[in-house]
């Protein structure tokens, strides 16, 4: 029996990279998985592929969207047991060069994407007494990142989010945690780090490799299940070392 069997779990930003990595693994211990993406395409692929799994087109920057995505799962399946806040973006850019509307779609998609998100989902886990909140931070959150100045804001809001979180739910036996990625093979990544900057930051890293999606997903897994029932309000760098802390 895995380790989240039984268990309704809500991945955003599901359709590709560590999304699609974390929906495999909670599926593969057992969970109902939920695959929401904004590319409906991409989402149904991966739910495709696992077993009980749904897709769901949801735009996390929609919070009335969000919210019809929430009702939709509870009147199929009963209720939220986890849920995954992946759904991010970035777009590559010194702070001095960037463009004001892409400040305004960092921070809606990557900080309010989880506010939302969050606001749907929490008053029914603490209905419940029970429930299990990731939020995919990053490292450019904790210590910054030259070229995601924007980007870097809105993660480190998402960590500072995740423990005030924790606080406030704790007395529902609700648990958020943040798992903060280093640079990590992704779909996401390869759009702004070309050769030199992959090369470099390969070098930095002790192992010497990039993350793998499946190394962010074997965190996010454990953090959801019950073994890490006495973890609240934590951050995990899953970074081969370049960060720590």
């Amino acid at each position: 029996m895995g380790r989240l069997e039984d268990k309704i779990a809500i991945v955003t930003g599901g359709g590709q990279g560590i999304g699609r990595a974390s929906a495999g693994k909670l599926a593969a211990e057992g969970a109902t998985v939920v695959v929401t993406d904004l590319d409906e395409a991409s989402a149904k692929e991966t739910a495709d592929a696992l077993p009980g799994a749904i897709a769901i087109r949801a735009d996390v920057t929609d919070r009335q969207g969000v919210q019809a995505m929430v009702g939709r799962v509870v009147e199929q399946f009963g209720r939220v047991d986890v849920l995954v806040n992946n759904a991010g973006w970035d777009k590559a850019s010194s702070f001095v060069d960037s463009d004001p509307e892409d400040w305004d779609r960092a921070i809606a998609v990557n900080l309010y994407g989880v506010l939302h998100t969050c606001k749907a989902v929490l008053p029914l886990m603490a209905e419940r007494g029970s429930g299990a909140v990731v939020n995919l931070g990053s490292d450019a959150g904790r210590v910054g990142s030259s070229g995601e100045a924007v980007y870097s804001a809105a993660k480190g809001g998402i960590i500072a989010f995740t423990k005030s979180l924790a606080r406030e739910m704790a007395r529902h036996q609700v648990r958020v945690n943040c798992v903060c990625p280093g640079p990590t093979d992704t779909a996401l990544f390869a759009s702004f780090a070309g050769p030199k900057l992959r090369e470099a930051l390969t070098r930095a890293i002790p192992f010497r490799r990039l993350g793998q999606p499946g190394d962010v997903a074997n965190v996010v897994a454990f953090l959801a299940s019950d073994e890490a029932s006495f973890v609240t309000g934590q951050t995990v760098s899953v970074s081969g070392g370049l960060t720590m802390s």
